[in-house]
């Protein structure tokens, strides 16, 4: 379903891509995104559609993210590039849409920007009653409930002032307006981008508006049971409260977290804390990650030269990419290999125990240990130094300590 509502959209921007890409010789935006009165006829006429069948598509898309506006500018987005190979990119734009449904169609003209506002505020409570009824509900009955949560909104703002009070004045007529035209509103919009059936003096949710409500439902619940309270509080700190978790628990903290805010600042938050000194931190975010899924893929790939996020951001892409976890180490050279392995060792010396990074030691590629201790002075890792004393106070060989010991102090002179 949710392909199908889309199918016209990315059969525009599919269209913008190959036409407009860079390189190419095509009209673009009048700004903000929007097509030119050019690149709509050009495109009406490559598509066999009208001017307005363009706009409305390209409009659809822009909503959906299968474009995304930057300045004046619009480019593919990557709902559109994963367009054939991901359905969860394409139910993510149909979300997307769905999300901004009240910008999908004209609000009435004649009605306060105040009272669109409130029937904008109330509408999730109508769609769950829809949601939960799981059938055709009459529009007097849904009209009865917007009145109501208007009324709850309305007071929920209501503030007392204190000291003498002027005349009371007449109350804009937006209070006591009628919302069954913003209700009628309300639901057509919603059926225009396939939330719902609409006619007949009822309102039917569809598969797939039943689906997506029942999605927003479901974060609301995840987000108000975060395990460990962490929900409200930045990325870093997220993940500090996460590192004495088990990695099921984890798991649901970081769902939590993501839950209570948008997918695209959660990314840029998660690797922020990635770049950070804390290796420790530096795993769990791409942990976080790996639960985002496919929307956080561009901003993995943009960090994959980054010396510090290039092993863990090429084993998440590998996984992303559906090579087996145990397999994904194999897309590593062996300097990131060996890079990754310190960065791991750095996380065990500054959080863990002895005995687990004397453990981490038989993890390492290499066959012998002065093997290791060759390629590890030789990818200049910053915490090469600190991490070869600790193995060498943790290792209960002597001889052993006693080399990991002499690389240590050479790397520390640049010998």
């Amino acid at each position: 379903m949710a392909r199908t509502g889309l199918a016209a959209a990315a059969r525009v921007a599919h269209w913008a891509d190959g036409a407009l890409g860079p390189g190419r010789d095509g009209a673009g935006s009048e700004g903000s995104g929007t097509l030119s009165d050019e690149t709509a006829a050009r495109a009406a006429a490559d598509l066999g559609l009208t001017a307005a069948q363009v706009r409305a598509d390209w409009d659809t898309a822009r909503l959906a993210g299968l474009v995304e506006v930057h300045g004046d500018n619009a480019r593919p987005g990557w709902r559109l590039r994963a367009w054939d190979r991901d359905d969860s990119a394409v139910l993510r734009g149909w979300v997307a849409l769905f999300d901004a449904w009240s910008l999908a169609f004209p609000e009435p003209a004649d009605r306060e920007p105040a009272a669109v506002a409130e029937v904008v505020s109330a509408m999730p409570q109508v769609l769950s009653f829809l949601q939960l009824s799981a059938g055709p509900v009459p529009v007097e009955q849904l009209l009865d409930l917007l009145e109501q949560r208007v009324i709850e909104l309305r007071t929920e703002r209501c503030e007392i002032p204190y000291g003498p009070q002027p005349e009371p004045v007449e109350e804009p007529e937006t209070a006591d307006a009628p919302l069954a035209p913003l209700l009628d509103w309300a639901l057509r919009a919603l059926a225009s981008v396939g939330a719902l059936t609409y006619g007949d003096g009822q309102a039917t949710l569809t598969p797939l508006g039943s689906w997506a409500v029942w999605v927003k439902l479901e974060q609301i619940c995840v987000a108000a049971q975060s395990p460990a309270g962490n929900i409200e509080v930045a990325a870093e700190e997220m993940l500090r409260g996460c590192a004495q978790l088990r990695p099921n628990a984890a798991r649901a903290e970081y769902r939590a977290w993501l839950a209570a805010r948008p997918v695209g600042s959660a990314v840029t938050e998660l690797l922020g804390a990635a770049r950070g000194d804390d290796a420790l931190l530096r795993g769990l975010a791409f942990e976080a990650l790996r639960v985002v899924g496919a929307p956080a893929e561009p901003d993995v790939r943009s960090v994959a030269d980054e010396p510090t996020l290039r092993p863990y951001a090429l084993l998440w892409l590998a996984e992303h990419d559906g090579i087996d976890p145990e397999d994904a180490h194999e897309v590593l050279t062996r300097e990131e290999a060996t890079w990754l392995w310190v960065d791991t060792a750095a996380a065990v010396a500054d959080h863990g125990e002895a005995p687990m990074l004397v453990r981490h030691l038989e993890s390492a590629l290499q066959p012998t240990v002065p093997q290791l201790l060759d390629e590890v002075r030789a990818v200049g890792h910053p915490r090469t130094v600190q991490v070869l004393v600790a193995l060498a106070a943790a290792h209960p060989d002597p001889a052993l300590a006693k080399a990991v010991r002499r690389a240590a102090f050479q790397v520390h002179t640049g010998g």
